[in-house]
């Protein structure tokens, strides 16, 4: 009887061996999950406010805030896209013309104005934008002065926080003012990181800057997550890199990885998310998981 007992007793782990190397293994080096569609919403908001931060630059922080606002509006979600750097480029890259019309920067320096005037529908349905302009680049010398200052955009986005599900704040590549003011204005940070070793570097410093800004005017943001971007799994370099990161911060590294491909900025050039530029492409794919596995964590609803 022991002996059968073995026999069932091997044959069970072998099977239980067998069921995990069937499991394959996503480039986080854990076992590669889908994640469900989200169900649909009864209703809308108040949203939550998410901070796409890096303080370096071309870590994908605008590619992903503009189609991961795309896929989730496409999942049914009210989607408010918060164009914070003064470069514009999250504006440019839904099509929207910022020459002659008012910005988030009337918005921070009159406190009377309405939102409303200044949100611009998209071509994307239930994705809306406050769009910026280079007259963004002087908010902080005029902001520097005012009581409360980190406080601005909060009061903007408190406004209109009803009639979004989630609000998505594309920062400018840097830890100033504006980029305080998007942190504490958010529930949460997303931080997209670059599989390269010099993106790599600055985010223990990024990561300080939260650590302060939760101590000192938000205590309850959280990091909803790091994203690796711009992935590369034929590179060495980029399978050290989100090796490394992996490391260092563990289950906050979501599992979806955002490859690097040219239809990026082709999708860019026309004006439109690649979910609707390119819908089939690998890259429009990743961005629709991002979405469902935000859900999936709690950090959309």
């Amino acid at each position: 009887m022991s002996e059968v007992r073995r026999v069932v007793a091997g044959s069970t782990r072998s099977a239980k061996k067998a069921a995990v190397s069937d499991v394959p293994i996503g480039p986080t080096g854990r076992p590669y999950q889908g994640f469900p569609t989200p169900p649909k919403l009864d209703g809308h908001g108040p949203a939550r406010i998410i901070s796409l931060c890096n303080q370096k630059g071309g870590v994908g922080k605008t590619t992903t805030t503009i189609n991961l606002a795309a896929a989730l509006a496409g999942y049914g979600r009210r989607v408010l896209a918060v164009d914070f750097d003064p470069q514009g480029a999250l504006s440019a890259g839904l099509g929207i013309q910022t020459h002659e019309i008012p910005t988030i920067y009337d918005l921070l320096l009159d406190t009377k104005r309405d939102p409303g005037e200044v949100i611009v529908s998209t071509r994307v349905d239930n994705l809306d934008v406050l769009p910026a302009n280079i007259d963004l680049s002087a908010a902080e010398v005029h902001l520097v002065n005012e009581v409360a200052r980190e406080t601005t955009l909060a009061r903007v986005l408190r406004k209109v926080s009803a009639d979004y599900d989630v609000i998505l704040v594309d920062c400018q590549p840097s830890l100033g003012l504006l980029t305080v003011n998007a942190l504490t204005a958010s529930h949460g940070v997303l931080i997209p990181l670059e599989c390269e070793f010099f993106a790599l570097r600055g985010v223990a410093l990024l990561i300080e800057t939260i650590d302060k800004v939760r101590d000192r005017l938000n205590p309850t943001i959280t990091l909803d997550g790091v994203l690796a971007t711009m992935y590369d799994a034929r590179t060495l370099h980029s399978r050290e890199v989100l090796e490394r990161v992996v490391e260092a911060f563990g289950d906050e590294v979501l599992e979806t990885v955002i490859g690097r491909t040219v239809k990026f900025p082709d999708a860019s050039v026309s004006g439109m998310p690649i979910t609707e530029f390119a819908p089939e492409h690998a890259a429009a794919q990743a961005y629709l998981r991002l979405a469902r596995e935000l859900v999936a964590r709690g950090a959309v609803a």
